[in-house]
């Protein structure tokens, strides 16, 4: 596909109609609101369905083996998105990667709240980290597309964008955690496939309307020669990881031995790379040495942040009182 200027992708977006933003953003703040509600209300309740024993509802997993899972599952979410990212400058484009995204999300939700094994938890979980790995860094970028460089909207219409973030967040463990606590675990987990077919349906309806070509753009296309490399390589990974889950060499420990690992030398490579490319200008590797003390701290503040879901979960659960004086 021919790279697409921005001046044409400006003029293709309604430049009026939400808020005084483009209407692109009512679509993008809609479809990430439902997508974040899917994901913390999901989230909000994992855990103790880990741990919860068996015959109240839960898999019965042991309290650390459960906490463990969680932080791995956190740090492949993030870890994803390197491949969502890939994915939309080479294959798809960034709208595209998002839908496919939203649709790996919605079934993660249905395996979670269809009552079954721990198998079916782990399908479940290999389908929300794909999921949130093509969607939640490629719809950001679409924001940006709706506007020029320029633009003094920019700003304010990231802002914006955030506010359904943080919506979808607020109201995730009030609605999906009530629902799972006090009624059934995957009760709970359908709230969240249904949060996430609002968002895929809301993009679908006004998608064309409202975006034009924004995020079609395909800047980098993967050759023929690359495509053949890239299956093979995807090929012989998953031939891999079956054979050590199927012969015991992949334990949980070993798993979580082996993120801890990627997580430190993804980056590292993945900078080297981004340095060293020919197709990256003195502007962008200056930008790039700029962003890599935020990318240290956004690390460590996503680190402690992630501790809600497991630490301070398992702590609000042994050691709050829920009652006072009646209520």
């Amino acid at each position: 596909m021919a790279s697409i200027d921005n001046e044409s992708i400006i003029k293709s977006v309604p430049q009026k109609g939400f808020f005084g933003h483009p209407r692109g953003l009512f679509t993008l703040f809609f479809t990430e609101f439902w997508e974040r509600f899917s994901y913390y209300g999901m989230r909000a309740i994992l855990l103790y369905y880990l741990y919860t024993e068996t015959v109240n509802g839960g898999l019965g997993f042991d309290k650390g083996t459960a906490v463990a899972i969680m932080s791995i599952y956190g740090s492949l979410v993030y870890m994803s998105t390197i491949i969502g990212g890939w994915l939309a400058d080479r294959v798809f484009g960034t709208a595209n990667t998002v839908f496919y995204g939203g649709i790996f999300i919605m079934f993660g939700h249905i395996a979670l709240a269809y009552p079954g094994s721990a198998t079916a938890f782990y399908i479940s979980m290999v389908l929300i980290i794909i999921g949130t790995g093509l969607l939640k860094p490629n719809v950001s970028s679409v924001v940006g597309d709706l506007y020029t460089k320029e633009d003094p909207r920019r700003d304010s219409g990231f802002s914006i964008f955030y506010m359904g973030i943080n919506l979808g967040g607020l109201l995730a463990p009030l609605i999906v955690g009530t629902l799972g606590q006090k009624y059934n675990y995957h009760l709970g987990f359908g709230a969240a496939a249904v949060g996430m077919l609002l968002g895929l349906i809301v993009f679908a309806l006004t998608r064309k309307k409202n975006l034009g070509i924004a995020g079609s753009n395909v800047p980098n296309p993967l050759s023929k020669k690359s495509a053949i490399g890239t299956g093979i390589g995807v090929i012989v990974v998953a031939i891999a990881v079956m054979i050590s889950v199927q012969t015991g060499m992949l334990t949980i420990n070993g798993f979580i031995d082996l993120v801890s690992i990627l997580g430190i030398l993804i980056p590292i490579v993945y900078f080297i790379i981004m340095f060293t490319s020919k197709k990256a200008d003195k502007t962008e590797k200056s930008r790039l040495a700029a962003y890599i003390p935020l990318f240290i701290g956004a690390v460590m503040f996503w680190a402690i942040q992630e501790q809600g879901a497991t630490i301070l979960a398992v702590y609000a659960d042994e050691r709050i009182r829920l009652s006072l004086g009646g209520f």
